[in-house]
């Protein structure tokens, strides 16, 4: 079985956002949510599964759920 080393949510979507050039204002408008919402998911505070869907969606990532056995 195989374990890939897991990056925190927050940094892919950081990463992903700067990639487009955009600040977290502009993502969060795009998104449809606040900037302090876009500060939250970078800093890997909680969020609900739906914010994370728009932001995800916004920039193009997919979501998977893995198990942890």
């Amino acid at each position: 079985m195989s374990h890939t080393a897991s990056v925190p949510f927050g940094d892919t979507i950081r990463e992903a956002r700067k990639k487009h050039g955009w600040s977290q204002a502009e993502l969060g408008e795009k998104a449809g949510v606040s900037r302090p919402t876009i500060a939250r998911v970078e800093a890997n505070h909680d969020v609900t599964t739906a914010t994370i869907t728009k932001i995800a969606q916004v920039l193009g990532l997919t979501l998977e759920l893995n198990s942890r056995e």
